[in-house]
């Protein structure tokens, strides 16, 4: 993996050294390099089968923060910072979560830049507030910076309030050192203040929704073909987003991976990475 030019100034990883190109984004919390092991895997042994760029959404990762939330900056961002990388050439993205809502708006309202769109285990709804994610922040606030002695230190405390190692692990990336002080790399804060919204949350709403607290005028529907990815364990997507999905993405095609929760990418690496195989490979 080398770190790819970024002249939107979005910190991005790069995989591969030809063929189609594939953007991913993360879900809240966390980084580019999340999605290294499907990226490994589209490219191929030989970096033939792919060209991908990981990005560290604004607010995130090694990425710059923003005073406020906005789902269209985020996708503004990410847009320019593709086309940086791809010039004209056509584009596949993909996006989990909050990475899947900034996808979807940016094939949406910068139609030209995208060919084909994979969003992961996110409806385009509003999901009302971050109640689900309300325990994440409890704890990284109360994780007292000023008094750790080492990373695991940090674990060890981390763990009276996140038991699961796989979360627990997954949050504690966002914390860096430096010399010696500890500090959240990612914009807890900002995250924070936007969960105290509650039902007014703009990162759990979602521009274009029916159930939007702002919307925005109608968009015209991306017509590239698009691939729909939910975990059958999750509760992130139900049967009533259906008709949404299809109005705005009319090519739409969604697969259930069976066993996987919200983190699919992660639960079923392998059914990933077939699947954007496969959609690499439409024509």
């Amino acid at each position: 993996m080398t770190r790819a030019p970024s002249p939107a100034a979005l910190h991005t990883l790069t995989a591969g050294s030809s063929g189609p190109r594939i953007a991913f984004l993360h879900g809240l919390f966390g980084q580019g390099r999340n999605w290294q092991q499907i990226a490994k895997g589209v490219v191929g042994e030989g970096g033939s089968d792919a060209r991908a760029l990981m990005i560290d959404l604004p607010d995130h990762g090694r990425s710059p923060w923003t005073d406020d939330f906005s789902y269209e900056t985020y996708a503004a961002r990410v847009a320019d910072t593709i086309s940086a990388w791809a010039g004209d050439e056509p584009v596949t993205l993909v996006g989990h979560s909050l990475g899947g809502k900034t996808a979807m708006i940016a094939a949406l309202q910068h139609p030209a830049g995208f060919e084909k769109l994979c969003v992961v285990d996110i409806a385009p709804r509003s999901y009302h507030n971050l109640h689900r994610f309300a325990g994440y922040i409890a704890g990284m606030q109360a994780l007292p910076l000023e008094e750790l002695t080492s990373r695991r230190d940090a674990e060890e405390r981390f763990a009276q309030v996140e038991p699961d190692p796989g979360v627990a692990a997954f949050l504690l990336q966002n914390l860096r050192r430096a010399g010696d002080s500890w500090a959240w790399q990612c914009n807890l804060q900002l995250v924070s203040r936007d969960a105290a919204r509650g039902s007014a949350s703009r990162i759990a709403d979602f521009p274009y929704a029916v159930n939007a607290g702002d919307p925005l005028p109608a968009p015209s529907p991306f017509g590239g073909p698009t691939v729909w990815l939910a975990g059958s364990e999750s509760g992130y997507v139900a049967e009533e987003d259906t008709e949404r999905m299809r109005e705005l993405f009319p090519a739409v095609r969604k697969v259930t991976v069976k066993g996987a929760g919200h983190w699919v990418h992660t639960d079923a690496p392998q059914v990933v990475i077939e699947t954007l195989r496969r959609l690499l490979a439409v024509r």
